[in-house]
């Protein structure tokens, strides 16, 4: 279901309690925690601040903004200063228009204690500052910094939108003093063995392959240590010292094994062990807020039933078509014999709790159609023929026959496409493909085999014609002029080889992995967001401390110091001699290439340029980045992987399968699997006459719960700690969550 869904502005009356319920319940969905008002004015402020009109705006002026970098001094592509200026102004204005609605909607007490808002508060009035500030000094010719472009990232991390990023930044601040120790160690670990160096080699003579002094300066000695750390200069930085002894390449080993396999591993560990700790207690306070407005929403709408308090089904309709308005009304109808089991004719609190749940599990309803050759020549379709060739469509083994043809045919598009034999092939293996469509097409009900749902359907088709296009085109081409297109055969070929994506989604052990793959895809985002901020911040300040310190040349150029970048002082430099002069900060472009460059650290030490400065601006970087933030990525995905190995389906989603097919109404995921219905992933609708191995339903719809596939980490581990949680157990209040710490673990007795 769309988050859209269930944002959209009340344009009729509704009674004020079944408002601000259908406000907690949908906060409750989608785990947001924003304090607001609870009077009609602000109810209806708060449905509107979460419009997804509203948030998409608030994305696009974020970007817009952090954008603006590429069209200001130094630009990649240059726009007069009146008209960035202008963008950017719009851009404040609408940040703090933002800024006024979420002052609307909150407490006043609340809103001047939230530290996210004085951010953006500060950001707007150092941004407008320094705008003017440039500006005068412009008119002037007065060369200055805008420096408050390094704040521009504030946006992107303090508005309520962007919750999953400054959760990452807390766990990143929340590690920092565990990560500060590890540190403090392995400085003194770099700087032990930097003073034994100086007094191994020091005093030697050795020198550099280029005839430099080789480790006869200590700070060298340190950063040249600090980038064998990294493994980028080995086995260089050891081969002077090697040449002369082969015993010196065991301090080179002990090094490497100390601080490369060590320190790093361990830094890895102090950065999981913390990053756990603080995402579970995130996952906790999540949890509990859910179940506290749950709670909130239940007590609005309760009515007393002998003496239960109840929530009347009317009333659960009403609050279910508020705050879901785009699920069929046989969802709807499911969810309330779920809720409402016994069919009484109300909700308790138990079942009312979970209805946030029961909104967040994705349920197909799938229509029961038969195929139009049934209907137009129903003789021939249900003939004995016709049944033992859709049989055969639907047996595991004609998927295995045709895995094994896509990976013959990745060997014959390896081979060499001039071979007659070879290109003929190509003709074979095509037509293959295409009486493979035929026949599923005419086993499967078509408009199912091409519903909305059925990627792989949908990508199989469309680059069997794409290929079979480009090969009658490249073919009549070649044919009849010199003309050759075999560039864009080469790219349907490539777009073929993803099909073996479909083999390795069939096997099941590979299933895993790729279920992780898949449910990291939205935290993936979360840690993109993440660098962006990193990689803004470093890129203005690079752009700011090195831009014109290094040009580029073409080829073969006559222009002073071409060879040395534009820089003497780089002649005869590892970086001159590497060719890296496009490895600079001229432009927010250029230098996002060169932090991508660094991010993977090899060979960053050639690199730097510009003296101690820059190594230090390097090193700084490489500890923000690399060391912290990619470490607490690769914590993530171990997560991802422990919570996909361990945690089965919840309580909730058994219960809706259990009811499902109770009613008569569902059909058991195994049996799609076993019918390979072309959908892998295990989302599509499909057709389900008598014949494909379900009895015929007397409705017109069935249901299935969506896979596990769609479920999130953050998703999952949230569910383990709502286990812990008592229905009955109303909790803490709102404050009372948000101050949860990692050590206060018992959610029966609230914070301790």
């Amino acid at each position: 279901m769309p988050a859209s869904s269930t944002h959209r502005p009340v344009l009729f009356p509704l009674p004020q309690e079944l408002l601000l319920a259908a406000a907690f319940v949908s906060d409750a969905q989608y785990n947001r925690n924003i304090p607001f008002k609870t009077s009609p004015e602000a109810v209806r402020l708060y449905y509107l601040y979460n419009h997804w009109i509203m948030r998409t705006a608030t994305y696009f002026f974020i970007f817009l903004n952090l954008s603006l970098a590429v069209f200001e001094e130094p630009a990649v592509y240059p726009l007069p200063f009146l008209a960035t200026s202008l963008v950017e102004v719009l851009c404040l204005l609408v940040f703090f228009g933002r800024l006024t609605h979420f002052a609307k909607i909150t407490p006043r007490n609340v809103f001047w204690k939230d530290t996210k808002n004085i951010c953006i508060m500060v950001a707007i009035l150092l941004s407008l500052t320094d705008l003017a500030i440039y500006g005068a000094l412009r008119i002037y010719n007065i060369k200055s910094i805008r420096w408050s472009r390094i704040a521009r990232p504030i946006f992107l991390i303090n508005f309520a939108e962007s919750r999953q990023i400054r959760r990452a930044f807390r766990s990143i601040r929340n590690t920092l003093p565990e990560i500060t120790y590890v540190f403090l160690l392995f400085m003194f670990s770099l700087l032990m063995f930097s003073l034994m160096a100086l007094k191994l080699f020091g005093e030697r003579n050795l020198q550099t392959a280029e005839g430099l002094p080789y480790f006869r300066n200590y700070l060298e000695i340190v950063f040249d240590l600090y980038v064998l750390v990294t493994t980028a200069n080995s086995p260089d930085v050891m081969m002077p010292a090697f040449d002369f002894s082969s015993w010196y390449a065991l301090f080179f080993i002990a090094f490497v094994i100390v601080n490369t396999y060590i320190f790093m591993s361990l830094f890895l560990a102090v950065v999981y062990n913390n990053y756990k700790k603080h995402l579970k207690n995130e996952i906790r306070k999540l949890a509990y807020m859910k179940h506290r407005k749950m709670i909130e929403a239940f007590n609005l709408l309760k009515e007393e039933e002998g003496a239960q308090p109840v929530v009347r089904e009317a009333r659960w309709k009403q609050l279910v078509k508020l705050v879901a308005p785009d699920i069929s009304n046989s969802h709807r109808e499911l969810l309330l014999r779920i809720s409402d089991d016994e069919q009484k004719g109300f909700i308790d609190k138990k079942s009312f709790v979970q209805l946030a749940d029961l909104l967040n599990i994705q349920v197909i309803t799938l229509k029961i159609r038969s195929h139009p050759l049934g209907q137009w020549m129903p003789r021939v379709y249900k003939s004995a023929v016709s049944q033992f060739l859709r049989s055969m469509v639907r047996h595991r083994g004609f998927v295995w026959t045709y895995d094994a043809i896509i990976l013959i045919n990745a060997i014959f598009i390896a081979l060499d496409e001039e071979t007659p034999y070879i290109s003929y092939a190509e003709w074979v293996f095509l037509a293959l493909y295409i009486i493979e469509i035929l026949l599923k097409v005419y086993t499967y009900e078509p408009r199912v085999f091409f519903g909305k749902n059925q990627f792989w359907n949908w990508f199989d088709t469309l680059i069997i014609f794409a290929a079979l296009t480009a090969t009658i085109l490249n073919t009549t081409l070649r044919s009849t002029t010199k003309y050759n297109s075999q560039q864009i055969l080469d790219i349907v070929f490539i777009l073929r080889v993803l099909r073996l994506i479909r083999i390795v989604d069939s096997i099941q052990r590979f299933r895993v992995i790729m279920n992780t793959l898949i449910n990291i895809v939205p935290t993936m985002l979360t840690f993109g967001g993440l660098t962006l901020v990193v990689y803004c911040i470093f890129a203005i300040i690079g752009m700011e401390l090195f831009h014109g310190k290094i040009q580029f040349f073409p080829v073969n150029s006559n222009a002073p110091y071409a060879l040395e970048c534009g820089n003497p002082a780089l002649k005869d430099s590892l970086f001159a001699r590497g060719k890296y002069c496009k490895n600079n900060f001229n432009n927010f472009a250029s230098s996002f290439i060169v932090l991508m460059e660094l991010t993977v650290v090899n060979q960053w030490h050639d690199i730097l340029c510009g003296g101690r400065p820059a190594k230090l601006y390097f090193i700084a970087f490489h500890i923000v980045m690399v060391i912290i933030i990619v470490n607490i990525f690769v914590s993530f995905i171990l997560e991802a992987f422990f919570v996909e190995y361990s945690l089965e389906k919840s309580e909730v989603e058994t219960a809706i399968e259990q009811k499902i097919q109770e009613l008569g109404m569902g059909v058991q995921e195994e049996v799609l699997q076993d019918e390979q219905l072309l959908d892998n992933m295990e989302s599509a609708e499909h057709d389900l006459e008598g014949e494909v191995g379900t009895k015929t339903q007397p409705r017109g719809l069935v249901f299935k719960i969506a896979s596990k596939r769609y479920r999130t980490v953050d998703a999952l581990l949230q569910r383990m700690f709502e286990a812990e949680i008592p229905p009955e157990d109303e909790g803490p209040s709102f404050e009372e969550i948000l101050n949860l710490s990692p050590t206060k673990r018992n959610f029966q007795n609230g914070p301790q």
